[in-house]
């Protein structure tokens, strides 16, 4: 067994500042959200609505970032480039549906006013909006021609997802020179990273020091629902620095020595623990240490879906390291064949009792609560109500809606979605507990080197819930947005100890 036995309070600060420092010894999910890894949990053109997000470099360091956006049902890539930023820089950008511009197709796009240096150069973009704003469009060539995977193979699949961003390593040299805003905030001179040699002296392993922010954005309707990127910490020792286009840097290159990404999480009573898994050779399990910090047991959140407050609830749940033990292209294994790793249970379009063509689905329990400790009793069901089916999360990103039942809806209510899982609430009012690790279909990743087995799946996500207001004043129609992170409960257990604490 490998412990450290810190108290909660020493275990807290310790965390603190190595999150803000970048440079912790473990990967972790940093409580102040500033790392070297950003996981957006959700992005959408649904409904006329548009994404905006950014990223900060809180460090006087220059930076070399991969920004990845992933597709909702399988997080197949559709766009991804290399971001430089400049010492304290920031970088801005917002997704659109491009019909919404005006534009043919009906798939989504970025755009950005920010002249930080990218690769490819925006200059190489699709095209230009408005007053100089360049944009560029998603592709589907990630889940068509040879590497269709049984989902749509249409450009609507682009309109919802996550989004990544990994630090590939901090520019020292002609390369931070190159990255550095002058005058008018115009880089020195892009033209220089367009193109670097992995191995060029200028390129130092990663340091940290970002953090991020999204949020959902319908001008029309004036509602904003935002959110704090996830920051992971202590992600990489070793520079990652690849071409744009390149299947690297990856979730699955987690490293702390050679040979080893130890991940550091918080077990029950606060107490810090570490676990170990092989990060090297054919049987690395790197992506474990990532997919530890975000295990969950179960998540714990709110719902208002009250008639008379104009009220109506969406819950965001992603899976972000999902397709590393999901994907067939990335398993290796053929399409439709069985394979998936733990915790998750089918490969994505595994024909199998319980799947199929676009959905590799996990089965979850839940138990509604109102606002009074009221919730249901018996089987599965409410009062007076047939059983519920056993609901499941069957993508990477899940929108689950609380819709009634006798409500005919193929998209959720908040926020648009088409990933729509529906669940009935149970009253008007309340909080649900969501298990990731449900009798019917537990789910466990695998043992750390020492023994450790966290049960669930690896989430994030949020609670996005609306209020209309009719009565505001004659003929004003008021609304109001709110977006609150789920709440984890962690299990984990070690055979030979009785627990990982």
């Amino acid at each position: 067994m490998q412990r450290n036995s810190l108290n909660a309070a020493i275990a807290a600060g310790l965390v603190a500042a190595v999150g803000v420092s970048g440079g912790a010894n473990a990967v972790e999910l940093s409580p102040d959200g500033v790392g070297q890894v950003l996981i957006y949990p959700y992005y959408t053109v649904n409904r006329n609505q548009q994404t905006v997000i950014s990223v900060v470099n809180a460090t006087n360091a220059a930076k070399a970032v991969r920004v990845r956006f992933l597709e909702g049902y399988n997080a197949r890539e559709v766009l991804d480039f290399n971001l430089f930023l400049s010492e304290f820089d920031v970088w801005t950008a917002s997704v659109f549906a491009l019909a919404d511009a005006g534009l043919a197709g009906v798939g989504a796009a970025l755009l950005t006013a920010d002249y930080s240096c990218t690769a490819p150069s925006r200059a190489e973009w699709t095209g230009v909006l408005g007053p100089g704003l360049p944009y560029q469009e998603f592709r589907s060539f990630a889940y068509t021609g040879t590497h269709e995977d049984s989902g749509p193979t249409g450009m609507a699949r682009t309109r919802e997802g996550h989004i990544e961003l990994v630090q590939m390593a901090d520019l020292v040299g002609t390369l931070r020179t190159a990255v550095t805003h002058r005058s008018g905030g115009i880089p020195a001179n892009c033209n220089i990273v367009q193109s670097i040699d992995p191995a060029h002296s200028g390129l130092l392993p990663p340091t940290g020091g970002l953090f991020g922010a999204g949020g959902i954005v319908d001008v029309a309707q004036g509602t904003f629902h935002s959110y704090n990127a996830d920051a992971v910490g202590g992600f990489s020792r070793t520079v990652l620095f690849s071409a744009p286009g390149m299947p690297t840097p990856s979730l699955a290159q987690a490293n702390t020595t050679p040979d080893t990404a130890t991940a550091h999480t918080f077990d029950a009573a606060g107490e810090l623990f570490r676990s170990d898994y092989p990060a090297s050779g054919q049987s690395s399990r790197a992506i474990d240490a990532v997919s530890a910090v975000f295990m969950a047991s179960t998540l714990l959140n709110e719902y208002n879906v009250d008639a008379s407050a104009g009220s109506s609830t969406d819950w965001v749940v992603t899976f972000p390291t999902k397709r590393f033990y999901t994907d067939p292209e990335i398993l290796g294994v053929p399409l439709g064949s069985a394979g998936a790793l733990p915790p998750f249970t089918f490969t994505f379009g595994q024909p199998a009792d319980g799947n199929g063509n676009g959905l590799s689905c996990s089965q979850v329990g839940f138990v509604p609560y109102d606002r009074e400790e009221g919730r249901p009793v018996g089987s599965v069901g409410f009062p007076g109500l047939p059983p519920v089916q056993i609901p499941v999360l069957c993508g990477s990103v899940n929108v689950i809606g609380f819709i009634s039942r006798n409500v005919p809806a193929t998209e959720s209510v908040v926020l648009g979605s088409k990933l729509l899982t529906r669940l009935p609430p149970f009253s008007m009012s309340g909080w649900l507990r969501l298990s990731l690790d449900p009798a019917t279909q537990p789910h466990t990743l695998r043992a750390s080197r020492d023994g450790d087995v966290f049960n669930g799946l690896p989430a994030t996500g949020f609670q996005a819930v609306n209020y209309v207001n009719a009565n505001v004043t004659p003929g004003v129609l008021s609304n109001y947005s709110a977006t609150f992170r789920h709440r984890v409960l962690r299990t984990c257990v070690n055979a030979a100890a009785g627990g990982c604490s």
